[in-house]
């Protein structure tokens, strides 16, 4: 921010300065009696001259020391000739109007040497008793173009230092969201997994057949060792269809399945929509008490609507423990990460039913 207000005050200093003067020019000139009129006249045509030159430096943003030389030589004609004619309060103005605009342009080094330089021509052509107030008029009003100057300069500035901070917190929010998300996720695909076949270990003790827990166990690594070692999705379209085929051929459960316009969806929708399945089917597995479920797929317009059915005992949603992940963690939570919206209804001895649409509302 401080560097493009230090160009465009730069830039804008000249041909401000140009078409300042000429003005000047213009009505200093209507003033000025008949026999001084011809030396009004030429000072009218330096000044579009010099007009011609500070608009060109403004619109090129190069040669500015050319225009700094013009403004100088335009304020020290005017003084110089100010004694021929009422050219005084003419001289004046431009000479107020140079030192200005040199304050915006140039830095002090440059814009105090050039404003005394201007004073000094300006008290030399003026009378002596006027001297005093020429000074402190030309002093003033520099100070204060200078004071505004650097009051804009550094309120740019902080609004330089201000955006960084803005843009720290917001990539440091964006590096804890997603170390939230995948923690998150870490956890749910931990439940999905080892945690789930614990449970059924802890749930059913000695009647747990063991060649199943060790097939449980195989497919919770060969998940979790996919989780972690493989590629990462980019959100691209694809197609949901075939990917939540992949899940339910892996299912050792028979599911039914229909499928009505279904549409493409990003990566990261998929692969919620994947996993919660994947999760949804392992609950009907291990605690339904079936060996089947329907599974039903259709677009919605906007978005993408899954249902997945079982007829088997069914649980009571009010009594699973805060502490329990499944549902919440590995359904619910993943669908809303990604705009989504998961409900579980149940009840005992009535089945379950998983709905999950994208995106939410």
């Amino acid at each position: 921010m401080e560097a493009e207000f230090r160009r465009a005050t730069r830039r804008a200093a000249a041909p401000v300065r140009g078409v300042g003067l000429l003005l000047i020019s213009a009505f200093g000139v209507l003033g000025v009696p008949d026999e001084a009129l011809p030396t009004g006249l030429a000072l009218l045509g330096l000044m579009l001259v010099g007009a011609a030159v500070d608009g060109w430096t403004g619109l090129s943003g190069r040669f500015a020391p050319l225009a700094l030389v013009f403004a100088v030589l335009r304020a020290v004609a005017v003084c110089s000739v100010q004694q021929i004619g009422p050219l005084d309060q003419w001289a004046l103005n431009v000479v107020t109007m140079t030192a200005i605009t040199v304050q915006w342009e140039w830095p002090p080094r440059v814009a105090v040497p050039v404003t005394a330089v201007l004073l000094a021509v300006e008290v030399a052509a003026v009378d002596p008793g006027a001297a005093g107030a020429v000074v402190a008029r030309v002093v003033l009003e520099c100070s204060l173009a200078r004071l505004a100057f650097v009051l804009m300069r550094t309120a740019s500035r902080r609004v330089d230092v201000l955006r960084d901070r803005r843009a720290a917190l917001e990539r440091t929010e964006a590096l804890a969201l997603e170390r939230h998300r995948r923690e998150r996720e870490y956890l749910a695909l931990l439940h999905d997994t080892a945690s789930a076949t614990f449970l059924l270990v802890a749930v059913h003790g000695r009647e747990t057949d063991p060649a199943q827990v060790a097939c449980y166990a195989q497919r919770d690594l060969t998940v979790l060792t996919g989780a972690v070692g493989g590629p990462t999705a980019h959100d691209s379209d694809v197609d949901l269809t075939a990917s939540l085929l992949a899940v339910v051929r892996r299912s050792p459960l028979e599911v039914r399945t229909r499928w009505h316009d279904v549409p493409l969806v990003p990566a990261s929708v998929a692969l919620a929509l994947v996993r919660a399945l994947r999760e949804a089917l392992t609950n009907v597995e291990r605690h339904a008490g079936v060996g089947e479920a329907e599974l039903s797929a259709r677009g919605t317009g906007r978005g993408v609507l899954v249902v997945l059915d079982d007829a088997g005992r069914g649980f009571d949603p009010g009594e699973v423990p805060s502490l329990r992940r499944g549902i919440r963690g590995s359904v619910v939570e993943r669908l809303a990460a990604v705009g989504g919206r998961a409900l579980v209804t149940s009840s005992p001895g009535a089945g379950t039913s998983v709905r999950m649409v994208w995106p939410d509302g």
